[in-house]
C-alpha cells in the first residue's frame, strides 16, 4: 500500500466507539478511513460487562441489538464491602456478560458493512491535525497517507490523537488503573461479583461466564501505590491460584472527562474523551453514543461546507452525558472516600430504594439524580459536604 488516499473523514480507532462512529458517518455516504494498529478480533481488558445502557444505545446506533450468541444474560448480583457480604439479589435489571474479543469484532463488522475502509492492522506512523482549511494527515507505517477535512479520535485511553491535540492523553493524579484475569469457570449459576473496598477509590469484581471468570480489581492510581498487591490479595480472597492466570493491566480514564472533546474538525470520542463512568467504570455506552455523536456532528458539519463547526455541534450534544459524568464524580467521595463511605454503604444496606436505585443505573434504567437524592435524603449534612466538596476540586 503506498501514495495518498482521500477521505472525507478519518476514524483511528475501531472499537465500540470507533465502529459507532464509522457506522453512522459511512451509511450517509461519507468516504470513512477506519484505522487501528490493532487486526481483529482481538483480546482486550475489559470485564465484559455489558449493561442494560449499552444494549439500548446498541440499537439506536446499528439499528438492531448485537448477536445473541455473544452473551450470557446474570440477573443476581452479590455486593460485598470489604470482604464482607452486603447484599445479594435475584431479579435485577440484568448485566450481559461477553468476550471483547467477539464483541468488537461485531461491532467493526457493522461499520465496514456500512461502507467504512478497513485500515485495521496498520500503525500510525504520524499524524497532521490541520487547521481551518487545511486537511487532516494521517500517515501509516504500511505506507499510505490518508487525508480528510475531519477526523475522530477513538484510540483509547491513550490516544494519539490527543496528545497531538493537547499534548498529553491523560493527566497523571485523575487516571484509574485496573488489573484483570481471565480465571478457570466457576459454577454458571454464580452471581456477579461487585466489591466496595477491594482497591482504594475503586473496587473489584468477578463475572462469570461459560468458559472462563474475569476477575480484576480497579482504582485510581493516585490511591493504589501497590494494585499488584491488591489483586494479588483479591485472588486470594477469590481462591485463585495465581500461577494458572495472567495478570494484564491497562489505564482507565475515569476522573475527569475532557470537557472540551477536541479542536475545529477533530473530536475525541469515548475513552480518547475520558467518558467512562467514574465510579463504575463502564465506558462502553458512552463510548458508542459519543462515537455516533462525533460522527453526527461531521456529518453536519461536512454538509455546510464548514468543518471546523464540528466541535461546536459535538460539544452540545456530549451535555448531557458530561452531566452524568459530573453527577458521578460528584457523588463518588462518599462511596470511596474513608471518611464518608461508611455513609453509603450503611445506606446501600439499609435502603432498599437506594440499592433499587443503584441497580437501575447501573443498568441505565436511570441517571445518577435519584442516587443523588437517596443520600440527601438519608444524610442530607454529609451528602451535602461531599457534594460541595466534588464541585470545588475535592
Amino acid at each position: 500500500m503506498s501514495g495518498h488516499t482521500r477521505f472525507d473523514l478519518i476514524i483511528l480507532g475501531a472499537g465500540p466507539a470507533g465502529s459507532a462512529a464509522a457506522h453512522v458517518a459511512a451509511r450517509t455516504g461519507l468516504r470513512v478511513a477506519l484505522v487501528d494498529r490493532r487486526a481483529f478480533p482481538q483480546d482486550k481488558l475489559c470485564g465484559g460487562g455489558i449493561t442494560g445502557r449499552a444494549m439500548t444505545v446498541h440499537e439506536r446506533v446499528f439499528g438492531t441489538l448485537p448477536p445473541p450468541d455473544l452473551f450470557t444474560t446474570k440477573p443476581d448480583f452479590a455486593f460485598y464491602a470489604h470482604g464482607h457480604p452486603l447484599w445479594a439479589v435475584q431479579d435485577a435489571p440484568p448485566m450481559h456478560m461477553t468476550m471483547r474479543t467477539g464483541w468488537d469484532a461485531a461491532l467493526l463488522g457493522c461499520a465496514l458493512s456500512a461502507g467504512a475502509r478497513d485500515y485495521t492492522g496498520h500503525r500510525v506512523a504520524a499524524i497532521d491535525t490541520g487547521g481551518p482549511a487545511v486537511p487532516v494527515q494521517v500517515t501509516l507505517e504500511s505506507g499510505p497517507t490518508l487525508t480528510a477535512p475531519a477526523l475522530i479520535g477513538a484510540d483509547g485511553v491513550n490516544s494519539i490523537v490527543a496528545r497531538a491535540l493537547f499534548g498529553r492523553a491523560w493527566e497523571e493524579d485523575q487516571i484509574g488503573f485496573g488489573l484483570e484475569v481471565e480465571a478457570p469457570p466457576i459454577d454458571p449459576d454464580a452471581p456477579v461479583r461487585i466489591d466496595f473496598g477491594a482497591a482504594a477509590w475503586g473496587y473489584g469484581w468477578q463475572f462469570p461466564k461459560p468458559g472462563s471468570t474475569t476477575i480484576g480489581v480497579g482504582g485510581l492510581v493516585a490511591r493504589n501505590p501497590a494494585m499488584k498487591a491488591t489483586m494479588a490479595a483479591y485472588m486470594d480472597a477469590l481462591g485463585v491460584d495465581p500461577d494458572r492466570v495472567k495478570v494484564k493491566g491497562h489505564h482507565l480514564p475515569f476522573g475527569r472527562f475532557r470537557r472540551v472533546p477536541g479542536k475545529g474538525a477533530v473530536l475525541l470520542a469515548g475513552d480518547a474523551a475520558g467518558l467512562v463512568d467514574p465510579i463504575t467504570g463502564e465506558g462502553i455506552a458512552h463510548a458508542m453514543q459519543s462515537g455516533a455523536l462525533a460522527a453526527e456532528a461531521t456529518v453536519a458539519a461536512l454538509a455546510e461546507g464548514a468543518p471546523d463547526t464540528s466541535l461546536a455541534r459535538y460539544a452540545k450534544a456530549l451535555r448531557p452525558i458530561h452531566r452524568s459524568l459530573a453527577q458521578a464524580r460528584a457523588i463518588r467521595p462518599i462511596m470511596f472516600s474513608p471518611a464518608l463511605r461508611k455513609l453509603f454503604l450503611k445506606g446501600f444496606a439499609g435502603s432498599r430504594r437506594m440499592r433499587h436505585d443503584y441497580l437501575r443505573m447501573m443498568a441505565g434504567e436511570a441517571e445518577y439524580d435519584d442516587l443523588i437524592r437517596q443520600l440527601i435524603l438519608r444524610s442530607p449534612r454529609y451528602a451535602g459536604r461531599a457534594l460541595r466538596g466534588a464541585f470545588s476540586g475535592g
